[in-house]
């Protein structure tokens, strides 16, 4: 164990009970590493990584030098085990990620799963978290909020997820990579609404940390079209709770559709409900048995 250095500042490592370790790492502003992570790391046996490259540059920049090993999901069926029979000879593991909290959107869970169910002791060290930091700033409800990872990349699958999601009671958060973004906020806008409002969280914590939220409507438009960079972390509104959107659409629509057409009947049910036309016209369609009446 020899120690970190922080600054122009030597800081000794120190001794550290045997078990698993979840480490958290900045997600881009290396002054965001916790100094007990760096007490961890620099004490470890040995850090199990998803890329020693990066792992690799955090290190040098805080001169530890502990070993590293490989743990990613493409190797967790092998690693797993010899990481586990380390912790049961009382080793010291320190887990992290290329960026942020462990097991957010890694395999971690595995091995932490693995070491529970045999009483091994697994000790979180928390610090930064790209779905919390962009919840924070995004300045939508945070009292109740539900983290999705990446949404599928086909746009059927994409909107297949957006719309089981579109109801529930409270603020969404995704991942999402910058190729995708334009593609993803025109789905949005369609399976949830132009107005539901979004943040569009980009490169938190880094030199050009961006921040843009509107409506889904208003930042498809600002996006399409444009080459983005950078990581990127989506956050939308809980739906609205007011009377409109608690209408029961199936009676709304099949009252409308006594009188109207499908098309009729969808485009008065979405001026109503302010939920997207060409789902409510979807949902006619099967009300009326697949009729399209003129």
């Amino acid at each position: 164990m020899e120690g970190f250095i922080i600054g122009q500042a030597t800081f000794p490592a120190r001794e550290i009970e045997p078990g698993l370790y979840l480490v958290a790492t900045p997600i881009g502003n290396l002054g965001d590493m916790t100094v007990r992570g760096l007490e961890v790391l620099a004490s470890a046996d040995t850090i199990a990584c998803e890329d020693t490259r990066v792992t690799g540059k955090l290190l040098k920049h805080f001169a530890i030098a502990t070993r590293m090993t490989a743990y990613h999901e493409h190797n967790a069926d092998k690693a797993g085990p010899k990481l586990l029979e380390m912790l049961r000879e009382g080793a010291r593991v320190a887990l992290v990620s290329d960026a942020g909290t462990p097991l957010v959107s890694d395999p971690g869970y595995r091995l932490v799963e693995a070491a529970r169910a045999e009483g091994l002791p697994v000790w979180p060290v928390p610090g930064a978290s790209a779905p919390i930091a962009a919840l924070a700033a995004s300045g939508m409800p945070s009292d109740t909020f539900l983290f999705d990872g990446f949404l599928p990349t086909k746009t059927n699958a994409r909107r297949k997820r957006l719309g089981e999601l579109r109801d529930i009671p409270a603020t969404l958060i995704f991942f999402e990579s910058p190729n995708r973004l334009a593609e993803c906020l025109a789905d949005i806008a369609a399976e949830l609404g132009e107005t539901r409002r979004l943040a569009v969280c980009r490169e938190l914590t880094k030199l050009h940390e961006e921040v843009r939220s509107g409506g889904a409507g208003e930042l498809a438009q600002a996006y399409a079209g444009q080459k983005v960079k950078g990581e990127i972390v989506l956050v939308l509104a809980p739906p609205a709770d007011d009377e409109t959107n608690a209408i029961d659409t199936d009676a709304l629509l099949a009252e409308l559709l006594e009188t109207a057409s499908v098309s009729r009947a969808a485009a008065q049910a979405a001026e109503l409900t302010g939920r997207p036309r060409r789902e409510l016209y979807q949902r006619a369609l099967e009300l009326s048995g697949g009729k399209r009446k003129k």
